[in-house]
């Protein structure tokens, strides 16, 4: 079997890796986004699946835009059973999607969030459960006929990493299933009575107050380390943990001091601080910060 595979992130670069070490699957050719510039030196850095595909001599193309007319060309001269689609980053045009059945693995139970970030979204509503969804795509963003899904349990307090990880081993999985067994599966339309969307995550969704415990903590598990949570002073809170989701109190206010941690009231809920990183300087213990700062309890770290 022949497959053109479409990808760009991690998650893209450890399902490729699976297909590529599966018998019987060839990968003819590569899609993923262009290199960018990196770091404060503006280093250009090449996608990690460009990096792994050439690394095996698989052919690879960047283009800017997927429908420009001489890229469609280009690509439906490439002979292939099936395209394989996780987190690319652009949109497939109907003539690609007419070459060869496309199969997109989307992480989350669809038509439960579909769009960018569905990964943090089931942890900022603290979903007991999530999943990969291999579908059919179409014209539509995650709108097609579903294949197959696997669903896990998000154990309490997962952190966005680890599911991140816990997904992508579930969909590496999932695509060698989905292609061997293909013709032995029913695609089944998306309830659009049930749909959700998530959004792209932006570096202004990390910050945070005092107000509500659960949520902030929600929000700390979705975005460590990135975009991070923070105040609107600009000092990050690097390691949280909620005590409390219903205790009424004053937002920030100090309420307990022990050996590594405070204890801290929101207006609704408590929680513990561990560490934080004050803007421009280096992460430290809260207990050094509130030393610095001269302040105990009562006091507020607002």
């Amino acid at each position: 079997m022949n497959i053109i595979f479409m990808g760009t992130p991690d998650y893209a670069q450890r399902i490729l890796q699976r297909v590529l070490d599966e018998e019987g699957i060839n990968v003819v050719a590569v899609y993923t986004q262009p290199d960018k510039p990196v770091g404060r030196k503006k280093i250009m850095t090449p996608p990690v699946v460009k990096v792994l595909a050439e690394s095996h001599q698989i052919p690879v193309y960047q283009p800017n835009r997927l429908r420009d007319e001489d890229v469609v060309s280009e690509l439906l001269e490439i002979k292939c059973d099936y395209i394989v689609v996780a987190a690319y980053g652009q949109i497939l045009p109907r003539t690609i999607l007419d070459h060869a059945p496309c199969i997109n693995l989307h992480a989350s139970i669809l038509p439960k969030y579909r769009g960018a970030s569905p990964i943090q979204q089931a942890l900022l509503n603290d979903d007991k459960q999530t999943g990969v969804t291999a579908m059919l795509m179409e014209e539509g963003l995650d709108t097609g006929d579903i294949l197959k899904i696997e669903s896990m349990d998000i154990p309490k307090d997962m952190m966005v990493e680890e599911l991140f990880d816990a997904l992508t081993d579930i969909a590496a999985l999932l695509t060698v299933d989905v292609l061997k067994n293909f013709s032995s599966y029913t695609p089944v339309m998306q309830s659009e009575a049930e749909v959700t969307h998530c959004k792209k995550i932006k570096k202004e969704d990390g910050l945070v107050n005092f107000d509500d415990a659960y949520l902030l903590y929600n929000k700390y598990r979705a975005f460590t380390p990135w975009p991070g949570i923070y105040l609107e002073s600009g000092m990050k809170l690097k390691k949280v943990e909620l005590v409390d989701k219903c205790a009424i109190g004053k937002a920030g206010r100090i309420v307990e001091i022990d050996k590594e941690s405070i204890l801290l009231s929101c207006a609704k809920g408590l929680l513990r601080i561990y560490s934080v990183q004050p803007k421009s300087k280096k992460e430290m213990s809260v207990l050094s910060y509130i030393n610095g700062k001269r302040l105990t309890l009562e006091d507020t770290l607002l």
